[in-house]
């Protein structure tokens, strides 16, 4: 059944069609034409149009299962396609199915767009407990997700909104009752490293890895230039199932405790951790560092990691700074911001700030809460990239050992690291 009906929901010009489509070939609309940026409605136009204008039907597409589609075209389309379809003696549901088959053969899902040169983000702040693993984590897990999927993400318009009025995300609120604040994307598909560069090996613990062990080889030997093999060799793969292969971690050992006593003995210990990491840069895309809560020689390693190299345009490397709204965070994050800025002097480089998280954030908590998020908006430079909600989705996902995003691929707080990963990207 096939009917044709004008709808007070659509522009003045255009009418509402329903008819049919199998599920597969409906999802494939949906995702190619969010991978090229326009509504489905534009890309069924453009499919009728150009399958009318052949000079007979396609080959045959199956539409075994094929059930409910509806979308709005020009007035008057339908009805020529009515008829086209007559003439080549081919049901409305074939001919249609035909013509989204010829869409999506004519513009093929584009490909991933890969950096000239590998990304490097530091995640940092010195004060421990505000969640730096779990940015890390979340940041590096929606930034490896499948391009050619759909995810739900929280546009740039609802996180100015949240930064105004935080109350869904503290109350948890499902996705349905904001929908205008959430729009579903393909996933950016880019190969991602975490290093875990934390001696207490959250990051490791938390995506089910197990830590190096103290008598192998680890990062801390590769820096202090006693390598005992391929750092490539220690490198482990997270949840294929979800991210396909794209989402690799790098390890801690606990050897990393006594990281700032071995860097001292080695020269131009600043690009030790570059030195380490240069061999596994053409692998990927990002190479996201979660770091210690220190201000010591590995933190001066990681900034300088991060620094803007030849050729590499401002604000696609550098550090990003996760933070709490309440005062001690300002404390560390005068301390840190101190430490970037001192070398950036002192080696005459160029050190990026992305921006800021603002993590675990419940504006139930009051004053205290709800002023600190305003102080951190209020600085501008670096700008508040990121607001994460304080849910229980995150302590369960650890608890489980599991990646977030795989883990509630749909909770507030997943929903909210994807638009973090596309504020940085």
């Amino acid at each position: 059944m096939v009917t044709s009906m004008t709808s007070p929901a659509a522009s003045s010009d255009r009418e509402k069609v329903v008819s049919k489509l199998p599920g597969w070939l409906r999802q494939s609309l949906k995702v190619r034409a969010a991978q090229h940026g326009i509504e489905i409605q534009t890309a069924v136009e453009q499919s009728i149009r150009d399958w009318c204008n052949l000079a007979s039907a396609t080959a045959s597409v199956d539409t075994s299962g094929a059930d409910s589609f509806s979308t709005f075209l020009p007035p008057g389309q339908w009805e020529s396609f009515r008829q086209i379809a007559a003439d080549r003696r081919v049901s409305l549901i074939q001919g249609l199915a035909q013509s989204i088959q010829l869409w999506l053969d004519s513009n093929p899902a584009p490909d991933v767009s890969r950096p000239e040169i590998t990304r490097r983000i530091i995640v940092c702040n010195q004060k421990g407990g505000v969640g730096k693993t779990a940015i890390t984590a979340g940041l590096g897990e929606a930034l490896a997700e499948d391009s050619n999927s759909l995810y739900p993400v929280r546009v740039a318009k609802a996180l100015t909104k949240a930064l105004r009025d935080s109350e869904v995300q503290d109350e948890g609120m499902e996705l349905d009752t904001n929908p205008l604040d959430v729009e579903n994307l393909p996933g950016p598909g880019q190969q991602v490293l975490l290093v875990d560069f934390d001696p207490q090996c959250h990051l490791t613990n938390q995506l089910g890895a197990t830590p190096l062990p103290m008598n192998g080889d680890s990062l801390t030997n590769h820096m202090a230039g006693d390598p005992k093999g391929d750092l490539r060799d220690l490198i482990v793969s997270i949840d294929d199932e979800t991210f396909g292969g794209r989402l690799h971690l790098l390890p801690a050992c606990n050897d990393a405790f006594l990281l700032d006593v071995r860097l001292s003995a080695v020269r131009a210990r600043e690009a030790a951790l570059e030195r380490a990491l240069a061999p596994l840069e053409s692998d990927y895309d990002v190479i996201i560092v979660d770091c210690p809560p220190s201000l010591g020689l590995s933190m001066d390693a990681a900034a300088y990691y991060g620094r803007r190299r030849d050729r590499e345009k401002p604000g696609e490397s550098g550090a990003l700074i996760v933070v709490q709204a309440e005062d001690s965070s300002a404390d560390a994050y005068e301390l840190l911001t101190t430490q970037i800025d001192d070398l950036r002097g002192d080696l005459q480089v160029d050190i990026d700030y992305l921006g800021i998280v603002v993590n675990l954030y419940d504006s139930r908590r009051g004053y205290i809460a709800t002023s600190s998020l305003q102080g951190w908006v209020d600085i501008k430079d670096p700008r508040v990239v990121g607001l994460i909600g304080d849910l229980k989705e995150q302590k369960e996902a650890v608890r489980v050992k599991k990646p977030l995003l795989s883990y509630a691929p749909k909770s507030q707080q997943s929903v909210g690291m994807r638009a973090l990963a596309r504020e940085v990207l």
